[in-house]
């Protein structure tokens, strides 16, 4: 870094670190790669420059693998000070983002100008209030907004997030649009179109849900009577998976928000954040999110599943049109699920097929049944007298330890049971 970081002459927005900028190189370090911003100005006749760190929030932050902590006039490594990491480990734990300042100091006028105040009680089911006092104590009610010190308004992140009229009004949450983009083939190289939708969450997730069905490609279903055009993917699975994508996205994350990607062969649906439980697990455990209160609202307003049964109602909707099995990714930091165009057996690797056999024993298990050999030639289309290819499958997911008989049972015989490997 130059020595004229520490002079008078330091013009943070002209400095290099290794040929990078500044302040693209200090957010690059940092982990998770929190909102830093730069101010410059005079402040009785001296040049002061203030950065402007967003807080940390689920954990602790870190500068190039490492986590620092102030002790007096000191930096120490926080490894070091046992005592005070599990002391912030605590505050940590009770700071959530709903919670936190989307927009400082508003006016009940400014607040009904960003906010779309009706939509909240139209999806609540709740009376429109009488007058903008009783609307604005409700708001309160629901941390959609807090008193401030000077009489006026703060707005929430949760407020903001769900019922922002433009999302890009609010600086700390212009990057959580969701975009939905569409490509031409199986690959990234040509853009069809993008489709951004700018509103807050619940006001824009019918609409993009819509958006979304409208241009898939639909299959022609020839009935006894009449024909019927039928979607190519189940309506309810890409509800819920854009839902838990928006739901459980890491918010500290910047410059990146919600995707869902459209190809010819597949829809892949992406959110920032890790998965806070393995994507093995995604069918048969209780979901943890870090943002339970938007999830709480969100469910209110039913624009998600209860609390457990949204993949669950995937993997159904997938299994009945006869779709292969979804993917769900942990990837570097966000998390991804993949839903898959027709594909007959023959054209699915082994990794999809133990999959689907995966998937179908969890499904099986948790509505009380067991996965056999004629449950998983219905699920995958395997003709009766072609059972011994069910048995290979059955097998293969038993080597990847998915799945395990019942029991003492052991092979892969047309009478025995199977269970997820965690049953």
């Amino acid at each position: 870094m130059s020595s004229q970081i520490i002079g008078t002459n330091f013009r943070p927005r002209d400095e290099k670190v290794n040929g990078q900028e500044l302040e693209s190189w200090l957010t690059f370090n940092l982990d998770p790669q929190i909102d830093l911003r730069i101010y410059e100005g005079e402040v009785d006749g001296k040049y002061i420059v203030l950065f402007e760190f967003a807080p940390a929030t689920h954990r602790p932050i870190r500068f190039r693998g490492i986590e620092y902590i102030r002790v007096g006039t000191y930096k120490k490594k926080l490894q070091e000070c046992p005592e005070k990491e599990r002391e912030l480990w605590r505050i940590l734990g009770q700071v959530t983002f709903e919670k936190g300042i989307a927009m400082n100091n508003v006016s009940p006028d400014q607040i009904l100008s960003l906010l779309n105040c009706p939509a909240y009680f139209d999806l609540m089911k709740l009376p429109h209030p009488e007058n903008r006092s009783s609307l604005l104590e409700k708001l309160v009610s629901e941390k959609l907004i807090f008193l401030s010190d000077s009489g006026n308004y703060d707005i929430s992140n949760l407020g903001a997030v769900l019922f922002a009229k433009n999302l890009e009004d609010f600086d700390g949450l212009a990057r959580k649009t969701l975009r939905i983009i569409f490509y031409r083939g199986d690959s990234r190289i040509e853009t069809i179109k993008e489709y951004e939708i700018k509103k807050g969450y619940a006001l824009g997730f019918e609409e993009a849900t819509a958006y979304i069905n409208d241009q898939l490609p639909q299959n022609e279903h020839i009935g006894s009577a009449f024909r019927l055009e039928v979607r190519m993917y189940p309506k309810i699975a890409i509800r819920e998976l854009l839902a838990n994508a928006l739901i459980h996205q890491d918010f500290t994350l910047i410059g990146t928000g919600p995707m869902v990607e459209i190809f010819a062969n597949r829809i892949e649906i992406s959110n920032p954040g890790l998965p806070l439980i393995d994507p093995l697990r995604f069918i048969d455990e209780t979901p943890r999110s870090r943002n339970e209160i938007l999830a709480r609202l969100m469910r209110s307003m039913n624009l998600c599943e209860e609390r457990g049964t949204g993949v669950d109602k995937v993997i159904f909707q997938i299994e009945l049109f006869q779709l292969p099995a979804p993917d769900f990714r942990k990837k570097t930091q966000s998390t991804l699920a993949v839903l898959f165009g027709p594909k007959i057996l023959k054209e699915m690797d082994s990794e999809e097929k133990t999959r689907a056999a995966y998937q179908h024993a969890c499904l099986q298990y948790v509505v009380g049944k067991k996965m056999t050999n004629e449950s998983l030639r219905k699920r995958l289309g395997i003709p009766q007298s072609n059972y011994p290819v069910a048995s290979r499958i059955i097998r293969d997911a038993i080597k990847e330890n998915l799945v395990k008989p019942q029991g003492d049972e052991v092979g892969a015989g047309k009478s025995a049971v199977y269970l997820p490997f965690w049953a």
